[in-house]
């Protein structure tokens, strides 16, 4: 009765053992197989006679041959082999990828090892590590770009403000032209003082943490404002702050300004002909969550339509020759690189409201 008890069992170990889709192994500690299940030989191609009579680092590929070794003495010395992956060749010459648990049995010097097929996530692996060595490059390609660029402007820039310098204003007597002036002067400061923050922030990019300081809500928007008075004046736009529920934020100063021109500019870009515009800039406590809010009467847009795709780069929701798609990319971007979040409400012939929760 024991006997046939034991039959049986041995019958189920080799059932289970053959039709098992892992890959089971037994190996002596002489460098050969001893055993190999049908999953073995239907993925390296080789027969089981062939595996049995070769030794095991004729399979090996040639590169993982000396830390395979390494870990096979450590298995042999009685420690367990947990995760380990290494690669065979098969009979056609092409590299899969196994993933091994491996147990000794001293006594009798063999090795009972199971083994997965993860070549599908070895290449998965590989295609996301060249896309990110490509990414990591167009980035440092791109930042190479804004960097020149900003520093290359800054010449110009001061040689107009020389310019200005130069300029005897005592005799000019019309008003209009004498305010013209004094816009260019001012734009002209703002856009040295923004390439100046630039070229620090690409040169600080490199660091773990962005530069935040505490900026007044009020003065960042006023220079900005400032900064675009001839557009605002030409569209007639009115500007309201109520920055009363909190006027400071700790933030880095490029971002945030960078996110109140993009969004302001394209208030006033996508205004409706017609009807007086108003952009709104304000400030609020929802559940305990600070947020900015900027919103204005303009066109608007349907969001459904363009949901997944409102902060993607080169989104354009309007035929405009000024627009590129590149404004709220900027902007999702800062929010987010500052731990916040971003949502936008639009309805078409109603405006857009952009509510920015501050982390």
């Amino acid at each position: 009765m024991k006997d046939k008890k034991a039959l049986s069992q041995q019958y189920w170990t080799e059932v289970f053992f053959d039709i098992s889709a892992d890959l089971f192994f037994i190996a002596g500690y002489d460098g050969y197989f001893k055993k190999v299940n049908p999953s073995v030989c239907k993925l390296l191609g080789y027969t089981e006679e062939e595996l049995l009579s070769q030794p095991i680092n004729s399979f090996i590929h040639p590169d993982d041959l000396e830390r395979t070794n390494q870990m096979r003495a450590l298995v042999k010395n009685g420690e367990p082999l947990l995760h380990f992956e290494n690669r065979y060749l098969t009979k056609s010459g092409d590299t899969v990828w196994l993933a091994w648990t491996s147990m000794p049995h001293f006594e009798h010097g063999l090795v009972y090892a199971i083994a997965k097929d993860v070549t599908y996530r070895k290449k998965i692996e590989e295609k996301r590590n060249k896309l990110l060595t490509n990414l990591k490059k167009i980035n440092q390609d791109l930042k190479k770009i804004t960097y020149t660029a900003s520093h290359d402007l800054r010449s110009p820039v001061n040689n107009l403000l020389s310019v200005f310098e130069l300029l005897d204003v005592s005799k000019i007597d019309d008003p209009e032209t004498l305010e013209l002036i004094e816009i260019l002067k001012i734009t002209s400061n703002s856009l040295k003082e923004t390439l100046n923050s630039y070229v620090d922030n690409i040169g600080h990019q490199d660091h773990l943490h962005i530069t935040v300081e505490e900026l007044s809500l009020t003065q960042t928007t006023q220079k900005i404002l400032q900064s675009i008075q001839a557009q605002i004046n030409e569209a007639k736009i009115t500007v309201n702050l109520n920055f009363d529920a909190f006027e400071t934020v700790q933030y880095n100063r490029v971002y945030l300004e960078s996110i109140f021109i993009n969004l302001i500019t394209n208030a006033i870009k996508y205004r409706q002909p017609g009807i007086a515009s108003v952009i709104t800039i304000r400030t609020q406590i929802n559940n305990g969550i600070r947020e900015l809010i900027v919103a204005d009467n303009g066109c608007g847009f349907d969001t459904e339509k363009v949901k997944n795709k409102i902060f993607g780069l080169h989104q354009k929701f309007h035929e405009h020759k000024d627009s590129h798609g590149i404004g709220l990319y900027l902007v999702y971007n800062h929010v987010t690189d500052m731990g916040g979040q971003i949502e936008v409400e639009s309805e078409i012939g109603k405006g857009t409201k952009f509510t920015i929760k501050l982390k």
